[in-house]
Order: C-alpha cells, then structure tokens, then sequence
C-alpha cells in the first residue's frame, strides 16, 4: 500500500507521517530540515509549533518573530534603542503562523534570556516596559496571523506575571474570532488574582466555539461556575473533557453548600 501511495503522489504525506515521530526530537528534526526543500518544508512547522517551550538554550526565534512585527511596533522597540540591524534580515516562511502551543507564562523568560543572550542593556527605568512591549508586540502577532492554537496555558496565580496578565487577556478579548474560532484547549491556573483576570477568563471560556478540553489548576470557585452552570457558554457542544488539578473539593464544596 506505502508504494502505491508513493506512485500516486502521496509521498509528502507519508514523509511527514515519519517526521512527526520525532516531534520532540529537536536535533533530528534540525537534520531533516537539510535533507531536501520537501522535507525542510514539511519539518519546520513541527519546530515551531511551540518554541517557547523548547529548552535548548537557543532564543533566536524571538528575533524572527520582532522582523515579522508591523511597521508600528517596530519603531516602537526602535524607540528602545532596538535598532533593525539586530532583527533577522530575511525569512523564508511565515513563523509566526505555525505555533499550536502557547504557554503565556514562558513569553516572559524567553525575552530576558534573548535580552541577556544579545546584552541587550537598557536603564532600570526602561527595561520593564521594554520588555511588556515585546510581550504584547507577540500576542498580537499571532492573533493577526490567525494562528490555530491547540493549547493556550495561563498560570494567572504567577505573582511575577500579573502585570502583564491584564493586558494580555484585554488584547485577547479584543479579537472575538480569535477567541471562538482558534482555540481549542484552556489550561488555566487561577489563584489570589484580582477579579478583573478572573472575570477576563471567564469571558474567554465563555465565546470559544470551538473548545475541546479545559483544565483548572487551583480553587476559582466563580470561574467553575461560570464554565458549569452558565448557560451562556458556546463551548457546550464541543467539550468533551474537564480536568481539576490541585482543587480542594471540600472547601469548594462548603462554599457551594453556604
């Protein structure tokens, strides 16, 4: 059957078939990428599909990102001292469009390692903002590129990331077919955050169309009332599974009881 799919001009699809073996395979799928233009083609979006997770030590792809920025927010970082001849000059597919998996919270950390990579040095007035910008310049980066994400990740009780939560979560809120269209599975860590995040996640439970499985970590009692109870919610038809991770049912259970 392999050959008459090789005769019948189905030899991308059973090369990529091997290629997602070695999903997770970083140094392999490096090497596939130089095999040849079909197998580079085909290998590229499985190393980009969740980049800020890889722990190679390597986050160059934060530059390939900023060089895909719009005129804008690029003379926006320029007004950091950021000058384009530190972007990539060139690039042969469009990046950005290829991540499935994005963990909010690991946005952060990339950027201070490719500022610390790069000795990126800016004054102690100037740093924190530099770096929300390019955290907010990412977002809305991959909402207008529309990208499918499998799963978006957001630990909201990460004392050290709730400045940057609001704002993410109102960037997201702005761009409605984003919400309902492009994501399919929630993973949310909920905990001691002001009622603002909380009534911001609850927003986005509640306009996703398309969402498969959700997950809560920590006790948010309003948000799994929102999700359980509301009958406002679309995601309805399409939720298959829920998943509680570190929830004190007994306590959650008292305060439904009171």
């Amino acid at each position: 059957m392999s050959c008459s799919k090789v005769f019948s001009g189905d030899l991308p699809e059973l090369i990529y078939k091997i290629i997602k073996n070695f999903q997770n395979d970083y140094s392999t799928l490096h090497s596939c990428v130089l095999i040849n233009r079909l197998w580079c083609r085909l290998t590229i979006p499985l190393l980009w599909e969740n980049p800020f997770s890889i722990s190679t030590g390597n986050y160059n792809f934060i530059e390939i990102y900023l060089y895909n920025l719009s005129k804008h927010l690029k003379a926006i970082l320029n007004e950091y001292q950021i000058i384009d001849s530190l972007l990539t000059s060139n690039t042969l597919f469009n990046y950005p469009s290829f991540i499935r998996y994005l963990n909010i919270n690991k946005i952060k950390p990339s950027i201070d390692m490719w500022l610390k990579a790069n000795d990126i040095t800016l004054n102690m007035d100037s740093v924190s903002e530099f770096k929300k910008c390019i955290n907010m310049s990412l977002i809305k980066l991959f909402i207008e590129n529309e990208v499918n994400l499998y799963t978006l990740e957001l630990d909201a009780s990460d004392t050290h990331y709730n400045t940057y939560t609001d704002n993410i979560l109102e960037i997201i809120l702005q761009n409605p077919n984003f919400i309902s269209n492009n994501i399919r599975n929630l993973k949310f860590s909920i905990s001691n955050c002001n009622s603002m995040i909380k009534n911001h996640v609850t927003q986005i439970i509640n306009s996703n169309q398309n969402l498969k499985q959700i997950l809560f970590g920590l006790s948010s009692l309003s948000l799994y009332q929102s999700l359980l109870l509301s009958k406002e919610s679309n995601c309805s038809n399409t939720l298959n599974t829920i998943i509680f991770s570190n929830i004190d049912f007994k306590l959650l259970f008292n305060k439904l009881l009171n």
